[in-house]
């Protein structure tokens, strides 16, 4: 039977059009934020925990990022990495570097699992400050702490220095540098980590 109306759809807006309209420059994205929303900063999640109150953009960052090729000048995420598999990040951070403009950078901060494996092999582990800060005195025995690290919070893949630096370089970057907490050349880029943990951290320049 044919059809006598066709039902029109009108093309769904690209919500970073919006985001970026009238917006100065540098261009930043802050990267899987959750609750730590940036002034300034383009501020993105998926919200998948819905405790977040402030977010610019929701968005799910196993997808594309909507930015158009080279408009960004830096992307930041914290505690972000681990909670993707190993092909979601190396899609993922591929995805930064399309959206980034040459000379961009993009920091990634995380908990460094040599540190974890540190705390393992440490006998008086229960008096490390993150044990006390985080209320973890529940935990038992080393096995579970290190299993904790592995498996809790959403964690899908732990990284040391080596294995990042590796992962990286397969997505395709080539300008891989470790970083300081809260230190960068690039002043938008100093002081964004907000968790202790965060002494694993590598800048990529495009």
């Amino acid at each position: 039977m044919k059809k006598l109306f066709q039902r029109r759809t009108t093309p769904q807006a690209n919500p970073a059009e919006q985001l970026l309209k009238g917006r100065k420059r540098p261009i930043m994205l802050n990267v899987g934020c959750g609750t730590d929303y940036k002034e300034g900063w383009i501020n993105i999640d998926n919200n998948s925990d819905d405790n977040i109150e402030k977010l610019d953009l929701n968005w799910d960052l196993r997808n594309p990022l909507p930015f158009p090729d080279q408009s960004v000048d830096y992307i930041f995420n914290e505690h972000f990495m681990e909670h993707l598999t190993v092909e979601q990040s190396t899609r993922a951070n591929q995805d930064f570097m399309r959206v980034l403009r040459k000379g961009g950078v993009l920091r990634i901060a995380m908990p460094d699992l040599e540190e974890v494996v540190d705390m393992y092999m440490d006998k008086k582990w229960k008096q490390r400050k993150v044990i006390k800060n985080h209320n973890m005195q529940f935990v038992k025995t080393r096995a579970e702490l290190m299993n904790m690290s592995f498996s809790w919070w959403g964690h899908m893949w732990l990284y040391d220095w080596e294995e990042l630096k590796r992962r990286l370089e397969d997505a395709g970057m080539r300008n891989v540098k470790r970083a300081k907490r809260g230190m960068s050349k690039h002043k938008p880029l100093n002081g964004l980590e907000t968790r202790e943990e965060s002494n694993l951290i590598a800048e990529v320049t495009k």
